[in-house]
């Protein structure tokens, strides 16, 4: 199995600048497109960020020019926020396509894991 856990999520003024992290461990073979979704009370969550494999970035319009996503070699998923906005609030989740192989019997799974969530509240 693999586990994403992030961090970084907080409270900050609008205007401000947040980083999250997400790191990914388990049984990893490899692991491909990885992303940032959010959810804000009483909406839908929606993709915000994602990196593939190799390196290209895509974003919603929302944030362009304010978000940076990056990974780095070791597995781990960022998003640099800044001027943050109040309608930026919700629950940042960072998700990971991955292939894993089982270390017991060598079963090859390929699977999407998500993180718990972590919240981010601009102020006004």
């Amino acid at each position: 199995q693999v586990q994403l856990v992030e961090s970084g999520g907080g409270l900050v003024q609008s205007g401000g600048s947040l980083r999250l992290s997400c790191a990914a461990s388990g049984d990893i073979f490899s692991i491909n497109d990885m992303g940032w979704h959010r959810q804000a009370p009483g909406k839908e969550r929606e993709l915000v960020a994602k990196v593939t494999s190799g390196g290209i970035t895509t974003y919603v319009d929302s944030v362009k020019g304010r978000f940076t996503v990056s990974k780095d070699t070791k597995n781990t998923l960022y998003l640099r926020m800044s001027s943050l906005r109040p309608e930026d609030t919700a629950v940042y989740y960072c998700e990971a396509d991955y292939r894993s192989r089982s270390p017991v019997d060598g079963t090859w799974t390929v699977g999407r894991a998500w993180g718990q969530g972590t919240q981010v509240t601009v102020s006004s």
